[in-house]
């Protein structure tokens, strides 16, 4: 977490309004953005106000509290033990794919506490690997037999959105992925080594970064602290939720919203070119709870 304090949107909303210059991340509509898919998909955010602090600290127990909260949710019962047992068994080898972008990497402590629930089925520590870059020589995730998938959402200039289904671009060569604003990056999820394999997505919300210019600069100035997770089985559908939610941010945050820029046309193909999951909002079945000031989707 940046060292620099990360203002809430009542700061922004008292101290200041801003134009943007350059490059920016077109999001249009979201239906013009995410073409329409044939299944329906369930989709969990859970929020709380209290999770983080006015500088970013993690209070982990909270945060523990949501990610129980948000699986239960997901999987209708009120058993987290029994929910983490029907998504991994002890013989499984598990590689937990988490993201470590230094301005805005994956809680450590949410890395932790999926490495310890895995641990509660019975996986032994030995056969759980973290990682973000490397995973291609990791014989953790080399031998994977599930996958968690763990990452912070925000923009990107190159693919529009760094949301979950990007996040397994490591698992090939990332300069073959990112022609035509990243189109195919559902393509990746195909491969032998990911095939099947995703368990569970979380895109982390709790200070998404919703406005940068260049895929590696981080712009503390477009950072939200919104106290959040989207979670599912379904990596398209949390990124379509992911592109809907940085677009109310940038309308509420902007007095003329930018136009233009780089087109999250990767999360509409990702269904409708590689079958991937659900793009389309209308069927995806978002469950909200928890803290909901400010939910804006």
């Amino acid at each position: 977490m940046s060292e620099e304090r990360i203002r809430t949107r009542r700061d922004f909303v008292k101290e200041t309004s801003f134009g943007v210059a350059g490059m920016t991340l077109g999001l249009s509509a979201a239906r013009d953005i995410l073409p329409g898919s044939r299944r329906n998909s369930k989709v969990v955010l859970v929020r709380h106000k209290d999770v983080l602090d006015e500088e970013g600290a993690i209070d982990r127990p909270i945060l523990e509290q949501m990610l129980d909260d948000a699986v239960t949710t997901l999987f209708g019962n009120d058993d987290p033990a029994a929910c983490w047992n029907s998504l991994l068994k002890p013989t499984d080898v598990l590689g937990i794919k988490t993201n470590v972008y230094p301005p805005l990497p994956t809680l450590p402590e949410l890395n932790e506490m999926l490495k310890q629930r895995a641990m509660a089925v019975g996986i032994p520590e030995e056969k759980i690997s973290t990682r973000d870059r490397g995973v291609l020589q990791d014989p953790i995730f080399q031998n994977a037999t599930a996958l968690i998938n763990a990452r912070p959402l925000r923009a990107h200039d190159w693919s529009g959105i760094g949301g979950c289904i990007k996040n397994f671009i490591l698992f090939d060569r990332p300069a073959d992925w990112h022609d035509d604003s990243c189109a195919d990056l559902g393509a990746i999820w195909n491969l032998p080594v990911c095939k099947g394999k995703c368990r569970l997505n979380i895109l982390v919300a709790m200070t998404p970064l919703f406005h940068s210019i260049g895929p590696h600069r981080y712009a503390p100035d477009a950072i939200w602290q919104y106290k959040g997770m989207f979670v599912s089985t379904d990596p398209v559908a949390v990124d379509a939720l992911g592109v809907k939610l940085m677009e109310e941010m940038r309308k509420a945050f902007y007095e003329r919203p930018p136009r233009g820029g780089t087109s999250t046309k990767h999360v509409g193909l990702a269904d409708t070119r590689h079958g991937l999951g659900v793009a389309n909002l209308d069927e995806i079945e978002l469950i909200k709870i928890g803290w909901m000031e400010d939910v804006l989707i």
